[in-house]
């Protein structure tokens, strides 16, 4: 019983011992992180960075005492790095930019700021300082009417083909100029969609009825549009299934054969395998 005690205690006091590093107290953070997720015409754009609040102080200014100086390397934002990422090529402020994601920085001034993009490769907004910025801007601040009490990034202004990045913050508001690139993509969706089904299209509407035992004519009949033009050896081998299952051998087998020497030529052991082995059980 004694021992059993001692055993007891040892375990309670590992467990107290153990608390303390489990334990961990939640406060509010004072600039809050948040991802900004839309879409720009067709393009994913999204924006990552925290939220600080002016909580009464001067936020831009010549004063060493304002929070953002003039003149001053800022990450645009607090903590990180602030982070863009475009899902295509984009136009901002009349400079392309390709795909990719980007660090902003600024340099605000009175009557003009000096906005930097550099290439992403740290969160770490003090890694950007001696680096070459991808491209920059020389924009005039515009003056609100009303007070942003805590820094804001968004996706302003939306049309069909383009938008402002704003940034706002106490009574000051730039905004780049953000254009994508939409007719040509629609044109070439409208182009793709009305000239018919793709190849992988039949194909793939050919492999689901036969895999599913539904019905193999209709299942022939796409699978020889897939291999009207452009014949692949795993569409052909799928011709030649098709045709052994709707009992026609002699064509199974010349599809088969065929499938074989494509295969080979692809140097593609897998499918000379399968082609063999069914050759040998239709002959």
């Amino acid at each position: 019983m004694k021992k059993f005690c001692s055993l007891l205690a040892f375990a309670s006091l590992l467990l107290f011992l153990a608390q303390p590093l489990s334990a961990q107290i939640q406060t509010p953070a004072p600039s809050p992180t948040v991802e900004l997720k839309t879409k720009v015409g067709l393009t994913d754009v999204t924006v990552l960075y925290s939220r600080p609040s002016a909580k009464g102080r001067v936020i831009f200014g010549s004063d060493a005492k304002a929070t953002v100086p003039f003149g001053s390397m800022w990450r645009t934002g607090a903590n990180s790095a602030t982070k863009l990422s475009f899902g295509d090529d984009v136009t901002i402020g009349g400079t392309a930019i390709k795909k990719g994601d980007y660090a902003l920085f600024s340099s605000p001034g009175a009557s003009e700021w000096k906005v930097m993009l550099f290439t992403y490769d740290t969160p770490n907004a003090g890694g950007y300082g001696d680096k070459t910025p991808a491209a920059t801007w020389m924009l005039k601040p515009v003056k609100l009417n009303d007070k942003v009490e805590t820094f804001t990034i968004e996706i302003a202004d939306v049309a069909a083909d383009k938008a402002n990045i704003a940034v706002s913050w106490e009574n000051t508001r730039i905004n780049l100029p953000l254009v994508v690139e939409v007719d040509k993509r629609v044109q070439a969706n409208i182009e793709r969609v009305l000239a018919g089904p793709s190849q992988n299209d039949y194909s793939a509407a050919a492999g689901y009825y036969h895999d599913n035992k539904k019905d193999l004519n209709k299942a022939l009949e796409w699978i020889k549009k897939a291999n009207a033009s452009d014949a692949k050896y795993w569409n052909v081998r799928r011709e030649a299934l098709i045709l052994a299952d709707l009992g026609r051998k002699a064509e199974a087998i010349a599809a088969a054969t065929k499938s074989l020497e494509m295969a080979k030529a692809a140097n593609n052991p897998d499918y000379v395998r399968m082609n063999e082995q069914s050759l040998k059980e239709w002959k």
